[in-house]
This record gives C-alpha cells, sequence and structure tokens, in this order.
C-alpha cells in the first residue's frame, strides 16, 4: 500500500481482494464443521433449552453465511471494476494510485469480530450440552 492511506496500487488492492477471498471461504467451511456440531448436540439433547440454542445458532450460521455472501459480492464488484480500468488502461494500471477499499476493509473487519464471536459463544453452547 502508499504511505496515502486513501490510495491504493491496483496489486495490492487485488492482493487484498484473494486473502479476503480465501478467508471468507474458511469461514464458510468451519460454519459446515460447526453445523455438524450442532447436529451432534440434536442427536444427544431433547431438552426445550437446548432446542431453542440449537434454533438460534442454526439463524445465526445462516446468518453469517448471509454475510460472507454479501462481502463476496463487493469484493467481486470491486475487482470488476479494478479489471475493467486495468483492461482500458494497461499501462497505466501500475502507476495509477486507486481509492482505496476501506469501507470494504471495514466491513471484513466487522465479520470477523462478529463471527468469532459468535462462534465463541457456540462452543461454550457445545460444551454446556455434550
Amino acid at each position: 500500500m502508499t504511505n496515502n492511506k486513501n490510495f491504493a496500487y491496483l496489486s495490492d488492492l487485488h492482493y487484498e481482494h484473494q486473502l479476503w477471498r480465501n478467508e471468507l471461504n474458511f469461514y464458510k467451511e468451519e460454519l459446515n464443521i460447526l453445523e455438524h456440531r450442532l447436529e451432534e448436540i440434536v442427536s444427544k439433547n431433547t431438552n426445550n433449552e437446548v432446542e431453542a440454542g440449537v434454533e438460534s445458532f442454526q439463524n445465526r450460521f445462516d446468518l453469517q453465511r448471509d454475510h460472507i455472501n454479501i462481502l463476496r459480492n463487493s469484493i467481486k464488484k470491486h475487482e470488476h471494476g479494478l479489471a475493467g480500468f486495468a483492461q482500458e488502461h494497461p499501462i497505466a494500471v501500475d502507476h495509477v494510485h486507486f481509492k482505496d477499499h476501506s469501507e470494504i476493509r471495514e466491513k471484513m473487519d466487522r465479520f470477523r469480530e462478529l463471527y468469532l464471536e459468535m462462534k465463541n459463544e457456540f462452543n461454550r453452547f457445545a460444551v454446556k450440552w455434550l
């Protein structure tokens, strides 16, 4: 990244997009693992308190997947715009500063924070009922 926090080179933005896509893929796979754990909790418990927790976490997992898809679409849209510029200006692309994607970065940071919070709560729930 450049010294100016509001601008970045195309290669830096692309690199960060790649990292974010990989990170989101990881979270999506991890949600599958957490869901399998949730199924294990359901199979071992019939308590109403467990059922309410299971439903709550299933809803939260679905919400996390929705957020992952929204973030992926934001990244894809930004990447598409950058690719269009690169195609139209192949010589200038390595020398031009682009507006930093700080809005997407902030959304990724917030997603990580909320995801970790949800995951920690789920792990406490799982320990309680397994």
